[in-house]
């Protein structure tokens, strides 16, 4: 299911895909029930950072996971996106029935990988889609784990497609989930929209709001009305969470220091970054790192 590696340069540990033997390189399902046989407990709750897509569906029970050192409750017919570079933990599994679909994100056409935003970080993590929606999804998981199970009965290549497809249908419909108001969710406007992307680019080198709408073209109030419409926050927290939460990837997954992690996230010292970091988060950068590598997901 997965191998491990690990990147010198960022410190980071990650799990990179791996083909079951014999069946398609770039997806794989599997219950839950196989996933706590195949994966010990204590590694499954350690903090770990797939560079692939995780779809898990709940049918019965609960279970608690950890996306981003937030956790989220599953319950039936509730859906959870981890997408590749996030950082999960897995809770208990003894009392959750479901299914774990893994995917690479090369694995999906071009078309559907636009169409379904798999791309995108910011996308939400936990999904509880309307009844008929859930049941249009639970087709779609049933009949992409059927074909995954019929390896042989049909050409490989034409197998491979069949995935491929089945699986866009999956994630077009789990990406465009209708509202209470039986209309589909709003599509983010193209001003937080590129807010988001020079934030991504650029939340090491700067934190001011300023910096960025000088150079999108917008004025501050501009992209401070444009965040909160779309993400329910000024521009100035949503950038400082996106610093925040880098802060804490490296933490929880490397040894370097404040100083260290402050100079690779643009503050002067370390002092400053400490006094940053346990201003928005309550803790300081090395208390964090000790509770988060000691207690694990629920």
């Amino acid at each position: 299911m997965v191998k491990n590696r690990h990147d010198a340069d960022r410190g980071i540990p990650e799990i990179s895909f791996a083909a079951p033997a014999g069946t398609p390189a770039g997806v794989e399902v599997l219950s839950l029930a196989d996933l706590g046989h195949r994966v010990p407990g204590e590694r499954l709750a350690a903090p770990q950072r797939p560079d692939f897509h995780h779809l898990i569906a709940l049918t019965g029970g609960t279970l608690w996971h950890t996306v981003d050192f937030t956790a989220y409750a599953l319950e039936p017919r509730s859906w959870l996106w981890v997408r590749p570079g996030q950082v999960q933990q897995w809770g208990d599994l003894t009392h959750a029935e479901g299914t774990l679909i893994l995917f690479r994100q090369d694995f999906l056409d071009p078309a559907t990988t636009a169409g379904a935003r798999t791309e995108d970080p910011h996308a939400p993590v936990l999904r509880r889609p309307l009844p008929e929606d859930a049941q249009a999804l639970r087709l779609a998981a049933d009949h992409l784990a059927a074909e995954f199970q019929a390896l042989g009965r049909l050409p490989l290549d034409i197998h491979t497609a069949a995935l491929r497809h089945l699986l866009a249908v999956l994630v077009l419909r789990l990406a465009h989930l209708t509202t209470p108001a039986g209309s589909p969710a709003p599509e983010p406007d193209a001003t937080y929209l590129r807010l988001r992307d020079a934030v991504e680019k650029d939340f090491a080198r700067t934190r001011r709001v300023e910096d960025y709408a000088e150079a999108l073209g917008y004025s501050a109030r501009t992209l401070a009305r444009a965040t909160l419409a779309a993400a329910g926050l000024g521009a100035k927290e949503f950038i400082d969470r996106r610093v925040v939460l880098e802060a804490k990837r490296l933490l929880a997954h490397s040894d370097q220091s404040a100083a260290r992690i402050a100079d690779r996230l643009g503050f002067s010292s370390a002092t400053h970054f400490n006094k940053y970091f346990h201003q928005r988060t309550g803790q300081t950068p090395i208390a964090f790192r000790d509770t988060v590598r000691g207690h694990g997901a629920r």
